[in-house]
């Protein structure tokens, strides 16, 4: 059995390969923008509520374009929807790096730019990803959303450490603009894949739904497919209840020290578990109980986050002036666990997604998958970020306190989901069922 990532969709299909590389530097320079955004509304306000309430900016856009993106997918060519929502994305980013260059320091500013860039992004992921099952064959799904995860995942690490870096060394308006020329490279990229246009059949009664009302239609296929609908609970599961990111920041100034760039290295800690675990994903291609695997991977990634909330516990706030080393490596050995684990269940979960969805419904099913898997993780900030606030009464630590809780709900409402709906873990990937 092979052991190492699958490359086969790279080789065979030169539209997905240029599809991934783009991708991958679309995501580098948006993950360390991401962190410069961070570390801003942080040394603006030194607050952890202002950081979270980046989540509200890009929760709203988020929904409202990933569920109404998804109809514009379906009815449209997808290439084309895919490049007019990166060059909005594009355009939010040149914003950003203005507002840096000229001084404006505008809290409002960034939260609006955020808000741009999430809606756009809300309609890109979606169209990118409903490409990928018409440009190769649905037998290799797995290696190509393992590849896929495996971009993201490498520029979740190297994006944070490259955009603290380059905040501490250059400033903000330096990280903002390589983020701009970065994506005008990804942008070629997107301009160079084939015309996807929906597939149309002869049934008068298969005439395609637009607007709102077919948003509606893609919901009410979810509502009568368990299998499909609880890939989407159990993300929820996990990036409402365990996202630790908003705490990044103040964990960095107030507990382990370092500042800018041990902010940076605990978000490289996640992406990196979720690179050795793709770097090993061979056998990923094998698996059939793909449901189960999930669930035991969504629990996983519970388990990390409460061994980092005890960490965080553990060593408590003393704002030191040098780095606790010690702290550091057992919250990275916690992370890179948890990482592991999402990765995993994310390559699942897209396969059992793209499986069991019809190619008609792909960009709805999508849409909404993208405002679960990004919604998810702006609420949790959110959660996170107004739970330190209310926790501050109760516990000395409640950045430790905050991510330990989430971290045990979220292995609870796996069992849960698991509980209520069984059929999911004995989802069978060589007979998908919806």
């Amino acid at each position: 059995m092979a052991i190492l990532a699958d490359i086969t969709p790279l080789r065979q299909s030169v539209p997905f390969r240029r599809l991934w590389w783009g991708q991958g530097l679309a995501a580098i320079g948006g993950q360390f923008t991401a962190m410069a955004v961070a570390l801003q509304v942080y040394d603006l306000t030194r607050s952890t509520f202002m950081v979270g309430l980046l989540g509200v900016f890009a929760l709203v856009p988020l929904v409202v374009m990933g569920l109404y993106g998804g109809s514009i997918i379906d009815n449209h060519d997808r290439r084309t929807v895919a490049l007019i929502s990166a060059v909005v994305m594009w355009c939010a980013t040149i914003g950003l790096a203005i507002e840096a260059w000229c001084h404006l320091d505008s809290v409002w500013l960034l939260y609006v730019m955020v808000a741009i860039q999430s809606g756009a992004g809300a309609v890109n992921s979606p169209s990118r990803t409903a490409i990928i099952p018409r440009l190769i064959d649905r037998s290799l799904l797995p290696a190509a959303n393992a590849l896929n995860s495996a971009v993201w995942t490498v520029a979740l690490m190297v994006g944070p450490l490259i955009g603290s870096a380059l905040v501490a060394g250059f400033g903000y308006k330096t990280a903002y603009t390589v983020d701009v020329v970065t994506f005008t490279a990804a942008l070629y990229a997107v301009i160079r894949l084939p015309s996807v246009r929906p597939l149309r059949s002869d049934d008068p009664a298969d005439k395609p739904l637009r607007g709102w009302r077919s948003v509606v239609d893609g919901f009410l296929f979810l509502g009568t497919r368990p299998n499909v609908r609880m890939t989407f609970f159990m993300d929820l599961a996990a990036m409402v209840l365990a996202q630790p990111v908003a705490l990044y920041p103040a964990v960095a100034t107030d507990m382990i020290g370092g500042g800018p760039t041990t902010a940076g290295w605990l978000t490289a800690f996640v992406a990196f578990g979720s690179v050795m675990a793709l770097v090993f994903s061979g056998p990923l291609g094998k698996v059939r109980r793909q449901g189960r695997v999930v669930a035991i991977m969504v629990a996983g990634w519970g388990a990390g986050i409460l061994g980092f909330g005890v960490v965080l516990m553990r060593v408590g706030a003393h704002h030191p002036d040098h780095v606790v080393w010690w702290a550091l490596i057992a919250s990275g050995a916690c992370l890179a666990f948890a990482g592991a684990c999402d990765s995993v269940s994310s390559v699942f979960r897209n396969v059992i997604l793209q499986s069991a969805t019809p190619d008609k419904l792909q960009g709805r099913l999508q849409g909404i998958f993208t405002v679960t898997v990004s919604g998810g993780p702006n609420l949790g900030k959110v959660l996170s970020g107004s739970a330190v606030r209310g926790l501050a009464g109760v516990s000395p630590v409640p950045l430790g306190l905050t991510a330990a809780v989430g971290g045990a709900l979220c292995v609870l409402a796996v069992g849960v989901l698991s509980r209520v709906t069984p059929q999911f873990l004995r989802y069978d990937a060589q007979h998908p069922q919806p």
